[in-house]
């Protein structure tokens, strides 16, 4: 199986001895999607899969749930009670010194913390070191297809036109006089992406003044602030197209009412979209350059600018986080705040760049736009750069 041979070659590579993943209750996602699970698998038991450096996987499963995993190559250990499943796991990792499993030190990168501490105590009681699986998990959770490719540029057309959309209708209303507010803003783009066939996680966040210095504000059908003129507008739209494979496109778009930007909004606008820049070249500079480039190196760079503009404590959040399958996707975030993610910015995986400074009670600004690297290293913005305020003209 092609699959395992380049997990063993990657074990080799990291001088690991085996990875062992486990589930239970489907606790480690990032396991269920290496086990390839047929939809609708019930994993109420204990199941291990160890996959040596070398030779032949091992299966370690209950007796009530001894065909889960027959889909995959390697012996089976069936196990009734505790104790058995104890022995088997000692038996199998009794000549190893060091055993990946989804574990994160110090809890540095939760997103890949699925194992719990009292699992890690039981591993490590047999005489074994566990490391994590970080270093490689990537390569099998969140690389692209060429075909994850398309549908990202697809749903990123329709998030494009639906933003293009939505300030239409803003500015419809206005001169029409009819009243719109945050919430009917927020259920007009999600009619939008029901009609172009996509489907999203949650609901779009559309926050007027105030309401957008909450990088996380979702607008309720009461309490919504009517959008008038002289207002600015966030407008934070993700969506996939609403098929098996589909993958995630994310972006945030900026906007005022008014025929000219005020001075201050032009100010912030203009130091996010320098902090953004920044950091696509970096990405791009490393890999024009051969050079590997981390997530953290990426978030701590875009964070100088914001910082030297002297607005360091208004940026609170990470500077992106990974798109797969999921807006939130299991590879690397681009993030030194929240946590110190040290892993690769690896081709063939997408993650978005949207940095953000937010004044209480004034307004919030964040600038969100996707990126995908290449299997030949060339880095690609999936939309264009929003380089200018959106205005009434």
């Amino acid at each position: 199986m092609k699959l395992i041979e380049e997990i063993q070659e990657q074990l080799r590579l990291h001088a690991i001895q085996g990875w062992l993943l486990y589930d239970l209750h489907g606790s480690n996602e990032l396991a269920i999607s290496i086990f390839r699970l047929p939809r609708d698998t019930l994993m109420t038991r204990r199941s291990f899969y160890w996959i040596p450096q070398r030779g032949l996987p091992v299966k370690i499963i209950h007796k009530i749930e001894e065909h889960n995993l027959d889909h995959l190559p390697g012996e089976k250990m069936i196990y009734l009670g505790w104790r058995e499943m104890h022995r088997y796991l000692q038996q199998l990792l009794n000549s190893c010194k060091r055993v990946a499993m989804e574990y994160s030190p110090y809890h540095s990168i939760p997103t890949i913390s699925k194992v719990d501490g009292g699992l890690i105590d039981l591993i490590r009681s047999f005489g074994v070191e566990v490391v994590s699986s970080a270093p490689f998990l990537q390569l099998f959770t969140c690389v692209w297809k060429r075909e994850h490719y398309l549908l990202h540029k697809e749903a990123a057309q329709v998030l494009d036109g639906t933003v293009h959309e939505a300030w239409k209708l803003i500015i419809s209303s206005l001169r029409n006089g009819k009243t719109l507010n945050e919430y009917d803003l927020q259920q007009f783009i999600l009619t939008q992406f029901a009609m172009k066939g996509c489907v999203t996680e949650g609901v779009p966040i559309c926050g007027v003044n105030e309401h957008s210095a909450d990088p996380h504000y979702i607008p309720q059908k009461v309490g919504s602030k009517t959008i008038e003129e002289g207002d600015l507008v966030l407008i934070d739209v993700w969506c996939k197209r609403d098929l098996p494979d589909g993958v995630f496109a994310d972006i945030t778009r900026l906007g005022v009412l008014s025929p000219k930007p005020r001075p201050k909004h032009e100010k912030i606008f203009n130091i996010v979209a320098d902090a953004q820049r920044v950091g696509i070249d970096l990405v791009r500079e490393r890999y024009q350059n051969r050079q590997e480039v981390k997530g953290c190196e990426v978030d701590q760079k875009v964070r100088e600018v914001i910082v030297q503009a002297g607005y360091g404590p208004h940026f609170i959040h990470r500077t992106g986080h990974n798109i797969h399958t999921n807006t939130h996707g299991p590879g690397a975030n681009l993030d030194s705040l929240e946590t110190q993610d040290d892993r690769l910015l690896m081709p063939r995986t997408c993650f978005s760049v949207e940095p953000g400074i937010y004044l209480p009670r004034e307004f919030g600004m964040r600038l969100e736009n996707d990126l995908y690297i290449h299997e030949d290293g060339r880095v690609e913005v999936t939309l264009p750069l929003q380089k200018e305020l959106m205005t009434l003209t």
